[in-house]
């Protein structure tokens, strides 16, 4: 009676999984990452202008900096899914479907382990090299210390009137009469630095909830706007809704422009998926081959012994 030979029907229980591989094929793809990104932000600062109708525009920059970002993951997560391929264990007596799947699960595993390389351990060499970047936009402002969004809003909105300010006073104004009272100052009028605190903490609230000032908080605001400017209560009231307005397409820009980056961001990662497995397993097949031999893929004959 015949004997079975349980070890050539079933593979060996050991993990088949090449980690070596895995890592190399990880790290690298990381590397490259970070070699690609700091190559793109030399592009791209070279590509925009501080001047008026000087480079390219603000849409051609963001659209290529996304196409980059896509032709970025494809190139380093290919890169890495080929060597995990070359350079892991043959597995031998194996089914071919099961030799794709597992150069395929090879490649997703060099896309997660880079990924997470990229998002941890080089987070700190990528934020230093896009904050360069963002310095040599703005030039020698970025040295100052960083202003508060609301501050600007609030320098806006007690900006003075020149007119106001260059007009000579009336004389009553200066010597007004003994038996006519003082005009009442509030304590957030007379005070710069308690209005300016004031107005800003009626602006960030409203700009966290998206929303908008409450009808009594704009009156007051337009008549500490008045009161500080000089303005009469309708131009304050104009501009309290100008700057709040203003502040809402700021913000409204701003949320568009991180959407944009988040599913440009999105879709590069699983494009580096996709070209990470692929890149898998064409290294496995030339890592099962002879690709040494001419016509070696019109053969292609996995032996796995």
């Amino acid at each position: 009676m015949s004997t079975i030979d349980v070890a050539a029907i079933e593979p060996s229980e050991v993990s088949t999984v090449s980690w070596g591989a895995v890592i190399a094929g990880g790290v690298t793809s990381a590397a490259l990452t970070l070699l690609l990104a700091a190559l793109g932000v030399g592009l791209g600062l070279s590509s925009i202008s501080p001047w008026a109708d000087s480079g390219v525009s603000a849409t051609t920059f963001e659209v290529g900096s996304g196409v980059y970002l896509l032709a970025v993951s494809m190139l380093a997560f290919t890169v890495g899914g080929y060597l995990t391929g070359r350079l892991r264990a043959k597995w031998v007596g194996v089914h071919d479907h099961e030799v794709y799947f597992r150069d395929s699960a090879h490649g997703l595993l060099v896309w997660a382990l880079a990924t997470v390389i990229s998002a941890g351990a080089l987070g700190a060499a990528t934020t230093l090299i896009l904050s360069g970047a963002a310095a040599g936009t703005v030039g020698v402002a970025s040295r100052a210390a960083p202003v508060n969004p609301t501050d600007t809003y609030v320098d806006t909105l007690l900006r003075a009137n020149p007119a106001a300010a260059a007009a000579p006073a009336p004389a009553a104004a200066a010597s007004p009469s003994a038996s006519a009272p003082a005009p009442a100052q509030t304590p957030a009028a007379s005070d710069l630095a308690a209005t300016r605190g004031e107005l800003g903490r009626l602006i960030s609230p409203s700009l966290q909830r998206r929303g908008d000032l409450s009808p009594a908080d704009r009156t007051y605001a337009a008549r500490v706007v008045a009161a500080r400017t000089g303005l009469s209560q309708a131009e304050a009231d104009k501009r309290v809704a100008d700057v709040i307005a203003q502040a809402k397409k700021t913000a409204d820009d701003a949320r568009k422009a991180a959407a944009k980056l988040a599913l440009w961001l999105a879709a590069s990662l699983l494009a580096g998926a996709l070209a990470a497995m692929l890149g898998a397993i064409e290294g496995g097949l030339l890592r099962d081959s002879k690709w040494y031999e001419a016509g070696w893929r019109h053969t292609i004959v996995r032996s796995h012994i």
